[in-house]
């Protein structure tokens, strides 16, 4: 399996402008630049287009944990704050903390717990990032 995505840019660093876009159509030309990245102007930027993905990836990570516990997710809720810093090696994604809250009927806590924190390790995304990985996962009753 292959997923395919790409980025154009144009000029300098910081008056420079970009747009990226995936073969889906779900990105078509979207467009970013050094201030949606390092500022606070509205638009994206990869890291916020990383922590979706995230997001994403261990939702569906966790559906297939409880799924292999005979549990069936009435729904997940996942967001995933990314910190971005400046080391002296320069701007690294140095870590992503996953605030999580499903409701997951049937489960214990104890199940619930294993679940997140097995799709924590296992999500191909969080496998993909360097960086620390944290989570606070609450189970609605």
């Amino acid at each position: 399996m292959q997923r395919k995505a790409s980025a154009v840019w144009k000029g300098g660093l910081k008056d420079g402008k970009g747009t990226v876009s995936a073969t889906s159509g779900v990105l078509a030309n979207t467009p970013y630049s050094f201030t949606t990245r390092f500022e606070n102007t509205p638009g994206t930027n990869p890291e916020e287009l990383i922590a979706a993905a995230h997001a994403a990836c261990f939702s569906m990570a966790l559906s297939a944990q409880l799924g292999g516990a005979n549990l069936t997710p009435e729904s997940i809720n996942t967001s995933a704050t990314l910190t971005m810093e400046k080391l002296d090696s320069g701007w690294t994604i140095t870590a992503v903390h996953l605030d999580v809250v499903a409701r997951v009927p049937k489960a214990d806590a104890a199940a619930f717990q294993k679940a997140a924190n097995d799709a924590k390790s296992g999500c191909p995304v969080s496998k993909v990032l360097k960086a620390n990985i944290t989570m606070d996962a609450k189970l609605e009753g």
